[in-house]
């Protein structure tokens, strides 16, 4: 940016700077008379500026952007009594568990524990519907916000979505409804509505459940397009895409316009570690990955992160659960205790690490890596009980120099830059 940029220039930093997650948030914030957030040439779903903005609304995105800002649980939810890992957070319980009901254990990304509560909490009339996302109608590797008011609504949604999702996008609209809701999403869509509660004091009246996945980060559009020419499938003739469910993880189903089906294991679609992982660039300095700012947060249960490729044909899921409210704890417990869940046993904070040891290597990173945006000229995002800095205190200055250093040449060669977005058209010729 200049030295004087106008108010859609502010905006378009974010995106240029790699930090969009296409949340949809800032679109219902400026109105989408001003700002539309919608596919982009890159592949993304991005705002585009459609009308004229003033400073006082991009200040307004900017404080509640979970690109710029970020935050834990908020501080009136943390009990005296709570306990508390420099890693993993505020926590009242950590256990391994599943949907009791054997179908949507199946149906589920792991062990169909979001989907299982997500019908519990329809079903016990906690909340009249779940806003959450299910596979896009028009874009088959998108996901797009929907609420749930039925179990079958709720499985239609199951399954992980790896691509670009606005869930928020027309979330003044969802609280106008008045009606007690819960949300399911990726960590960094929670953050966004908790930023958001502080403008708008419904969000705390009407969510009464924040459920969250947790998350490695989604996989970028030109990634999955790879993916898709790798195993002979033009993207273009893409017509549905499972990322995974229908067991653990299950298969990732590519549907085609000439009616073909085809069917991949995970590890096809994301390699066999980390380090093959196509994500954006926001995601690669994620401070929050696992769900800090949620009620429940469920991740995999796989002992170094990943399936094994033989061994996962015939795992039926477990997801481990980390309780980090007292709400959350008392919604896990009425779950088992009503036969929605089966809880195996309890575990502690050592155990997640053992299963998600790529989210213990990227909270310790991310201090630095903020850091290095700071010295390339970037946008720092704010951060607020995530322990970042503490933790990075642990490492050895050496890694810490590495890691910031490293920022700052991704900033230079380009791969933290995104072009200013331009609306997606299809080729009509």
């Amino acid at each position: 940016m200049g030295q004087n940029p106008t108010p859609g220039e502010r905006l378009y930093a974010i995106v240029e700077q790699g930090l969009c997650i296409g949340c949809g948030l800032c679109q219902a914030v400026a109105g989408a008379d001003r700002v539309r957030v919608c596919k982009t040439l890159n592949g993304y779903e991005q705002p585009v500026v459609q009308g004229e903005l003033d400073d006082a609304t991009v200040d307004r995105i900017y404080a509640v952007c979970p690109g710029t800002r970020i935050e834990g649980l908020p501080e009136r939810l943390i009990e005296a009594d709570s306990k508390h890992d420099n890693v993993w957070g505020t926590w009242r319980r950590i256990v391994r568990a599943w949907a009791a009901d054997p179908e949507i254990r199946f149906e589920g990304s792991t062990g169909g524990v979001l989907t299982a509560l997500g019908i519990y909490l329809l079903e016990s009339k906690r909340v009249d519907f779940i806003l959450q996302v299910k596979t896009s109608n028009s874009e088959p590797s998108f996901g797009e916000r929907c609420l749930s008011f039925t179990a079958a609504d709720v499985i239609e949604a199951a399954g992980s979505r790896y691509g670009p999702a606005a869930p928020l996008i027309d979330i003044d609209e969802v609280l106008e409804r008045d009606q007690p809701f819960a949300f399911i999403a990726k960590p960094c869509d929670v953050a966004a509505l908790r930023n958001y509660a502080e403008q708008d004091s419904r969000v705390n009246e009407l969510v009464k459940y924040w459920l969250v996945m947790v998350c490695g980060g989604y996989g970028t559009p030109q990634g999955t397009n790879d993916f898709f020419r790798r195993s002979g499938i033009e993207p273009e003739q893409v017509t549905g895409l499972r990322y995974r469910g229908r067991g653990c993880p299950g298969p990732t189903r590519v549907e085609t316009a000439d009616g073909s089906v085809q069917e991949f294991h995970y590890i096809d679609y994301w390699g066999e570690d980390e380090t093959t992982w196509t994500l954006p660039f926001r995601c690669k300095i994620c401070p929050d990955g696992i769900g800090e700012a949620a009620d429940l947060a469920a991740a995999d249960s796989w002992i170094g992160g990943g399936p094994d490729r033989v061994d996962s044909e015939t795992d039926a899921g477990t997801n481990a659960i980390i309780a980090r409210t007292r709400a959350g704890e008392e919604l896990l417990a009425a779950a088992a205790a009503d036969g929605a869940l089966t809880i195996e046993y309890d575990i502690v904070p050592h155990t997640m690490s053992l299963y998600q040891p790529h989210q213990v290597n990227k909270k310790y990173a991310a201090w630095a890596r903020h850091q290095g945006l700071g010295d390339a000229g970037h946008i720092v995002p704010q951060t607020a009980r995530l322990r970042i800095e503490e933790l990075a205190r642990e490492l050895p200055d050496e890694t810490n120099e590495f890691q910031r250093k490293g920022t700052v040449e991704r900033v230079e060669i380009g791969k933290a830059t995104e072009p200013t977005p331009k609306i997606w058209k299809p080729d009509r010729d």
